[in-house]
């Protein structure tokens, strides 16, 4: 098995990565591989910092933005140390490597009075099945803030209504325990009841009329749907509701440790976006209420 192949499964079975995101990692691996082959003609063993920072350097020639060169720069150092522990190489070129800085982007987020439009409102949603599936997924989005991967892979058994716990997996196969609300239970009684009508089995809690599991594009089509009725946003997607979970929390006082274990985070760094979103909200309710703002 080759050096890559090798990484490859490290990635999909250590460190319990998505086969997409494994995929990113090689394509990103073998690219600068092939690079350093083609522009200095060395072999894995000889690569220094030097090659590493020259790679770079091409790398924003081609207009790739700080963020997309960060991801491949994290791709190369997660290699090199798989190489170090194989014992292919002595010596890590990526030591002396730092990340390029980035400006913070803040998510778009919907206001909680348009969702209470969207969710109180008995116009948006059908009395059919597909009606109330469709609520249903965008409630559990908003009331949960749980990723679009994580929803699709729900299954019945993981919705646990008697003890107000939703089971879910996230990134790296990492299982967090979610607590749900008196309303969202009720939701699921009434779309488990006309579920059971359709007879229509299925392990996974959400389905297409076809019986076959969800999937992305099925979500992003049913949350699209609805999100462009209540909101202005050119981009509206399941992680927007994700957004606004973590934002309306905050802006309501929760803690950010509580919030970064309800979303999965690794980091509490990934977390911290959202209390950047709340301080410029802050900002321009006093630009636009202080009389000498």
């Amino acid at each position: 098995m080759n050096i890559i192949k090798k990484f490859g499964h490290f990635l999909i079975n250590e460190r319990n990565y998505s086969l997409l995101t494994a995929k990113a990692y090689l394509s990103d691996v073998n690219s600068f591989l092939f690079f350093s082959k083609k522009e200095f003609n060395k072999d894995l063993e000889y690569l220094t910092s030097h090659e590493v920072r020259i790679w770079i350097v091409s790398l924003k020639k081609k207009k790739n933005c700080a963020r997309t060169i960060n991801r491949k720069i994290s791709s190369l150092k997660s290699f090199f140390e798989f190489c170090i522990r194989e014992t292919l190489i002595k010596e890590n070129p990526m030591i002396n490597i730092r990340s390029l800085k980035t400006s913070i982007l803040l998510p778009n987020v919907l206001s909680s009075k348009s969702l209470d439009k969207l969710f109180d409102s008995k116009l948006f949603f059908g009395n059919d099945f597909i009606g109330l599936r469709d609520r249903f997924i965008l409630e559990m989005f908003y009331m949960t803030g749980i990723r679009l991967s994580e929803l699709i892979n729900i299954k019945v058994i993981h919705f646990d209504k008697y003890s107000a716990q939703l089971k879910v997996t996230g990134k790296r196969r990492k299982q967090r325990i979610l607590p749900l609300t008196p309303n969202i239970i009720k939701l699921y009684d009434s779309y488990m009841k006309m579920r059971n009508e359709q007879q229509q089995k299925s392990e996974y809690l959400f389905y297409s009329l076809k019986g076959q599991k969800s999937y992305e594009k099925m979500i992003y089509r049913i949350v699209n749907k609805y999100l462009k009725k209540i909101s202005s946003l050119k981009k509206t997607s399941p992680h927007i509701l994700r957004h606004a979970f973590a934002t309306h929390l905050i802006n309501n006082g929760a803690n950010l440790n509580s919030i970064k274990e309800l979303l999965g985070h690794t980091s509490l760094l990934s977390t911290q976006v959202y209390t950047h979103i709340s301080s410029d909200k802050i900002k321009k309710v006093f630009k636009e209420t202080h009389p000498r703002g």
